[in-house]
């Protein structure tokens, strides 16, 4: 865990960066939150979040703050990151319909429409912007990448925790990273 890293852990909504976040926070990686977005039905564990993050195109300031750290970033704010920093970025990848049937259930239970657009389509457009996004991770010289299915860690979380922590430079508490792993929060499964 270079001090000048910044460690980003990523992907789409609802794929697992939340358990991630908490897992690299258990094994002794500072996280950088700021807990504006509170634990609930959807993520009982809490968001992770730092609302910062999200004016990365106009507001990069924070980036040195993030240094040592872990934060949480969706897939599509990548590309603002500017090349003078170096990351690691721990990127979750989880069953699209997973990911659907996830968003559909926070979405219901916020009241809010879930009809928008069919699944198939959001599918669609879901499986076309992960490959978009590694595509461009792929010619950034400044990032390393680790790609974490969820399932896996779920199904496996010691062994995923130690592949995890070897990325991140062998200075991890495997076991408490994945002691905090809880099975029963995979609720939408495909």
């Amino acid at each position: 865990m270079d001090q000048d890293i910044v460690t980003i852990v990523s992907g789409l909504p609802r794929s697992g960066t939340s358990m991630m976040m908490r897992m690299l926070e258990a094994g002794g990686m500072p996280v950088l939150t700021d807990a504006i977005r509170e634990a609930d039905e959807d993520n009982p564990e809490g968001y992770y979040e730092f609302e910062q993050v999200k004016q990365i195109e106009t507001d990069k300031a924070w980036l040195e703050e993030a240094k040592g750290k872990a934060v949480k970033m969706v897939a599509a704010l990548l590309k603002h990151l500017p090349p003078e920093y170096g990351y690691r970025i721990v990127f979750m990848r989880r069953n699209i319909e997973e990911v659907l049937a996830s968003q559909r259930q926070m979405l219901i239970r916020r009241g809010e429409l879930t009809d928008r657009i069919s699944d198939e389509r959001m599918a669609e457009l879901f499986r076309k912007h992960v490959a978009q996004i590694e595509a461009w991770i792929a010619g950034q010289a400044n990032l390393k990448t680790a790609y974490v299915d969820y399932g896996e860690v779920l199904a496996n979380p010691v062994e995923e925790a130690r592949r995890i922590n070897r990325f991140l430079g062998n200075r991890l508490d495997v076991e408490r990273m994945a002691g905090v792993v809880d099975p029963s929060l995979y609720r939408q499964r495909r």
